[in-house]
């Protein structure tokens, strides 16, 4: 009997020993840890994803004007007039500066850029000082195609949703089906999202919910009704007659 109360002792003190170690490993680790979620988190910049910026994790709600392709701008020097130059974004991205050479310009914001200039110049002028302003850029658009009254392309001045879109392209024509109104978005080089609109039925019932809002570049396209891609191959004489049996 005291054989075996010697035995349970010494389990129990050898599980509490266990236990002391468990819980001493457990602190010793915690520190380290801590230290490399930190570490992590220093080498992970806020708002950057692949060490690309992007308004979308920042959460800015009005990001820059980021330069695009035929964007024109006007550099001046003010202490340098002669290096006053106009230049545009080539179709490769640059711009060409005088004695200073190519410079990449597209995706760049207009400060950014200017400190761009500012050290392209360092090694022709002492503390250059650079002022870029953004003259002329490709403003945002829409286009109306299909059985508009007037098809075009056509400025996106604020905010603007299909049905405006389409009073500013001068609304349907005769033959619009305007039951089945398509825009066309595109998302990426490869992919183009597509969306189909009952304009009739919305205006009808005065429900404007699914009157979406345009972005730039968007598509709008109005197809015709059967009828008039028919008369384009039936003769009218012979089209009346089916439409008016009793003749």
């Amino acid at each position: 009997m005291k054989r075996v109360l010697k035995l349970l002792v010494l389990t129990l003190a050898c599980c509490g020993l266990q236990q002391v170690l468990v819980e001493a490993d457990a602190q010793e680790q915690r520190p380290r840890v801590a230290t490399g979620n930190a570490e992590r988190a220093a080498a992970t910049k806020s708002g950057e994803a692949g060490g690309v910026r992007s308004p979308a994790l920042t959460g800015e709600r009005h990001p820059l004007y980021r330069l695009r392709n035929s964007d024109v701008l006007e550099i001046s020097f003010p202490l340098v007039p002669d290096f006053n130059q106009t230049v545009s974004v080539q179709p490769d991205g640059y711009i060409g500066l005088k004695e200073a050479g190519q410079v990449y310009a597209e995706g760049k914001t207009v400060p950014e850029l200017q400190e761009t200039i500012r050290h392209a110049y360092a090694a022709v002028m002492q503390d250059p000082e650079v002022t870029a302003i953004l003259k002329d850029y490709d403003k945002p658009y829409f286009v109306a195609s299909g059985e508009v009254v007037h098809p075009g392309k056509y400025e996106l001045r604020g905010d603007t949703t299909v049905t405006e879109a389409l009073a500013i392209a001068g609304g349907f024509n005769n033959q619009a089906k305007r039951s089945q109104v398509v825009v066309f978005r595109r998302v990426s080089d490869e992919l183009v999202e597509t969306r189909l609109l009952d304009v009739k039925h919305m205006l009808g019932s005065s429900d404007l919910k699914e009157d979406f809002h345009l972005r730039p570049g968007d598509f709008v396209y109005v197809p015709q009704t059967t009828l008039s891609k028919l008369r384009r191959l039936i003769p009218t004489s012979s089209l009346s007659m089916y439409l008016n049996p009793m003749q």
